[in-house]
C-alpha cells in the first residue's frame, strides 16, 4: 500500500512538473492589445487637427492588424482630450504611464503643449512621437537619451522655406507676426537665424499677439508701418480667421502678402474665413498632400480613410499633415517593436533609433532616427502651398514624392 501511494505521489508530482513546462505563462494570457494614445486637442471647437492625427494612426493600425498584429497582439489607438491645456497633458500623460500596455502617446500640433511635458516625459520615459508639433526644442534638447520622436516640420525648416518664398515673390522686407507662445519664441529665433545667415532679408519689426485677443489687425498695421513688404505668420486658424477678415476689410492698397506656418491648417480656417479668403494674398507652408499622389502606400492610405470617415477624395483630406505624419510614425514605432522583440518601452526606444531603411507614405526613409537625430524629416519635405477654390491646400513647389 505504502509502495503504491509513493508511486501515485510521484506520478502527481511529473505531471504538476510536465503541465507547468507547457503552461502558457499568466502575463501572456493576460495581455491586451498594444496601446497607442493620441492625447490632444479634441475638445477645441472647429479644430481638426486632433482628428487627423488619430484618423492617421488608425489607418496605420487597421493595416498592421490586417496583417497580424505586432508580436501576436493587435494594436489599439486610444484617446485623451488635453484641450490645448499642459496641465490636462500631464494629468494624461500620467494616468497613460501607468497603463503597460501603453507603448507610446503622440500628440498633434501645439508646441507649448509638448514643450511643457518634455520633463515629465524623460521622468517616466514614455516614448513620445510628434506628428505635427514644430517647436525646434521638442527634439533639440539636453535629454539623453531622448524619448521623443518627431516626424514633422521644425520651425527652423518651416521659417527658413517661407522666408525664401517671400524673397522669390520679391520681398526682402518682412515682419514678424506671431504669437505670445513658445511656438511664437521658437518662430522669431527661427527667422532671426534665416535673416542673418541664408535669406539676408531685413526684419523691420515683430508684433506679438496673444491666443484670444479679439483683434489682431492693429499689429498689422504696425508691420505696414514699419516698411513690411509681407507677413511672416505664425497662428492657429481662430487667430488666422480674425486677421484674413480684418485685412479683407482694408482698402486694397493696404493689402501685404501673408505668409504663414502650419497651425491654420489644424482647424475649420477654409470654411470660416469665407469669401475673404480670396482677396487676401496667403500662402502656407506644408509637408505632404495626397493630391496628385499616384504612388500605392498613397491609394492604400486613402482607400483607409475611405474606411474609416467614408472619404478617399485627396482634396478633400482634412488636415492632411496629421493624417500622413501619424500614419508613417506607427509603422516606425510597429516595426520598432518587433525589432525589440518587446513591449517594453526603452528596449522599444532604443529600437527606433535603429530601424534603417522603412517605407513610408511620405517616402523612402534611409535611416528615419539615430542616436543624434529625432527628427525623420528635413528641410527637404517643407514646400508652400495655397488654398484653392474648393478648400483643397494645394502646393505652389510640387512635394517631394
Amino acid at each position: 500500500m505504502a509502495l503504491a501511494q509513493t508511486a501515485g505521489w510521484n506520478l502527481l508530482r511529473w505531471i504538476v512538473l510536465l503541465a507547468g513546462l507547457f503552461a502558457v505563462p499568466a502575463p501572456l494570457l493576460a495581455a491586451g492589445n498594444i496601446k497607442i494614445a493620441v492625447d490632444a486637442e479634441f475638445g477645441i471647437p472647429f479644430s481638426t487637427s486632433a482628428q487627423a492625427v488619430r484618423n492617421g494612426a488608425q489607418v496605420a493600425v487597421n493595416e498592421i492588424n490586417a496583417a497580424g498584429g505586432v508580436l501576436g497582439r493587435k494594436l489599439e489607438v486610444i484617446e485623451r482630450d488635453n484641450r490645448a491645456v499642459p496641465a490636462r497633458s500631464l494629468n494624461n500623460l500620467k494616468e497613460l504611464a501607468a497603463d503597460p500596455d501603453v507603448v507610446a502617446v503622440m500628440c498633434a500640433r501645439y508646441s507649448p503643449v509638448v514643450v511643457e511635458l518634455l520633463p515629465e516625459i524623460h521622468r517616466l520615459k514614455m516614448i513620445y512621437l510628434d506628428p505635427w508639433a514644430a517647436a525646434e526644442q521638442i527634439t533639440v534638447n539636453d535629454y539623453s537619451p531622448s524619448y521623443v520622436f518627431r516626424l514633422s516640420l521644425r520651425d527652423s525648416w518651416a521659417l527658413q522655406t517661407m522666408m525664401r518664398h517671400a524673397l522669390k515673390s520679391g520681398y526682402r522686407k518682412v515682419g514678424l507676426l506671431l504669437s505670445n507662445t513658445e511656438w511664437g519664441r521658437s518662430n522669431l529665433r527661427a527667422a532671426e537665424t534665416t535673416a542673418k545667415t541664408d535669406t539676408h532679408q531685413e526684419i523691420v519689426g515683430i508684433q506679438w499677439y496673444n491666443w484670444g485677443d479679439p483683434s489682431i489687425v492693429e499689429r498689422y498695421q504696425a508691420l505696414r508701418a514699419a516698411g513690411s513688404e509681407a507677413v511672416i505668420f505664425s497662428a492657429n486658424d481662430r487667430e488666422a480667421v480674425i486677421l484674413v477678415n480684418e485685412v479683407a476689410a482694408l482698402p486694397g492698397e493696404q493689402h501685404l502678402p501673408i505668409i504663414a506656418h502650419w497651425g491654420l491648417a489644424g482647424g475649420r480656417f477654409f470654411e470660416q474665413a469665407g469669401p475673404a479668403l480670396k482677396t487676401v494674398d496667403l500662402s502656407i507652408v506644408q509637408s505632404y498632400s495626397f493630391i496628385g499622389r499616384t504612388d500605392p502606400a498613397a491609394r492604400r492610405v486613402l482607400a483607409g480613410l475611405k474606411e474609416l470617415t467614408g472619404n478617399d477624395d485627396p482634396r478633400k483630406v482634412v488636415s492632411a499633415i496629421g493624417v500622413a505624419h501619424a500614419y508613417d510614425l506607427v509603422h516606425f514605432l510597429a516595426k520598432a517593436i518587433k525589432q525589440a522583440n518587446s513591449t517594453d518601452r526603452t528596449a522599444v526606444r532604443n529600437a527606433m533609433e535603429k530601424l534603417g531603411r522603412t517605407p513610408g507614405l511620405l517616402h523612402q526613409y534611409e535611416m528615419p532616427f539615430s542616436a543624434t537625430r529625432h527628427d525623420a524629416l528635413s528641410i527637404h519635405d517643407a514646400y508652400m502651398a495655397r488654398y484653392a477654390e474648393d478648400g483643397a491646400i494645394e502646393p505652389i513647389i510640387k512635394a517631394r514624392h
